[in-house]
């Protein structure tokens, strides 16, 4: 293990979060040793926990229960209904977490799930994801949005806006920017020496020669080209209907679709429980469990945490350079 603990944002405490945590705790024990920064009030009665004072403290109170880095809030939670008295609370706790990975206390982060709605709403949240406020939090100015699992490995070029948004926002140089950050991510995350990339189109059947739309041709072709001048490997651009099947994905090492759903669905359908999101272009390791805050479920027991500890395996994985 690395010599620091991953830290482990709360989330949303009236989503799935704190059972999330719990139930990783159970399944990893002293074997992967990580941290809560969160409120101890809003995990599932019953949870044994220890209150620790600084990270380094969690390996040894994980033989005793989940540790927990205080970071009080100020409402209870009721499973399903988030306060926006907690909004803000949400918010600082992911900021302390990564203050502690950037300063080295934790080796690692992995963020539970939030609600971004509840966020805007509760504190003036103004960022589209999760993802755009780590990136300010680091002072990074691009990072890329990557699903991992066993199976495929995926990046969305454009990721939190509307289809008809699309289009506009996949600029040539957005779309270089997004290949170079999944390329060096590949490289230097996960050891793989010259990475394989395949690069769907927009359109079905990437454009068909320009019958079913021009950006293939006027947008992706050119950027392709360009970056196989200077020495990447990519293939495309592709027909995304045809990319995901079994002996294609044997052929590259991720997968760069145009827009969100082009990279969710395929992942979410190959390996629903335990995708990871992992983010690239950062300069710590920050991975979470592919899904959202589970309102519908939360506080029943039924939440899976498959997820949740691929997300915190994998984070130990890369935070020791094992890919």
């Amino acid at each position: 293990m690395s010599a620091a603990p991953i830290a482990v944002t709360c989330g949303e405490p009236a989503g799935i979060g704190p059972e999330l945590a719990a139930k990783a705790w159970r399944a990893l024990g002293t074997d992967l040793p990580f941290f809560l920064v969160g409120d101890p009030r809003h995990l599932p009665p019953g949870t044994p926990t220890v209150e620790i004072a600084a990270p380094d403290a969690a390996p040894a109170a994980a033989a005793q229960g989940l540790p927990v880095l205080p970071h009080p809030f100020p409402a209870t939670a009721l499973p399903g209904h988030p306060d926006p008295a907690n909004a803000q609370g949400v918010i600082d706790a992911i900021a302390r977490a990564v203050t502690l990975v950037t300063e080295g206390a934790a080796s690692a982060l992995c963020t539970l799930p939030i609600h971004k709605q509840a966020l805007a709403e509760g504190a003036g949240f103004a960022y589209p994801g999760h993802t755009e406020y780590l990136a300010a939090l680091a002072g990074v100015e691009h990072v890329v949005m990557m699903l991992a699992s066993p199976q495929l490995r995926v990046v969305p070029a454009t990721i939190h806006i509307p289809l008809a948004e699309v289009p506009r926002a996949l600029t040539p140089a957005h779309l270089e920017r997004v290949l170079r950050i999944t390329e060096a991510g590949l490289r230097d995350r996960f050891g793989i020496a010259r990475p394989r990339i395949a690069v769907a189109g927009l359109n079905p059947h990437a454009g068909e020669g320009g019958r079913m739309g021009r950006e293939e041709i006027e947008v992706i072709a050119p950027v392709l080209d360009r970056l196989r001048a200077e020495g990447m490997d990519l293939r495309g651009p592709l027909s995304a209907d045809t990319m995901f099947h079994a002996a294609a994905r044997a052929g590259y090492d991720a997968a760069v679709a145009m827009y969100h759903d082009q990279a969710l669905i395929p992942i979410k359908t190959l390996d629903f429980d335990r995708g990871v999101n992992l983010t690239l272009g950062l300069p710590f390791v920050r991975t979470s469990p592919d899904h959202g805050t589970a309102f519908d479920i939360a506080g029943t027991g039924r939440a899976n945490p498959s997820s949740t500890i691929e997300a915190l395996q994998l984070a130990a994985r890369l935070a020791e350079g094992r890919p």
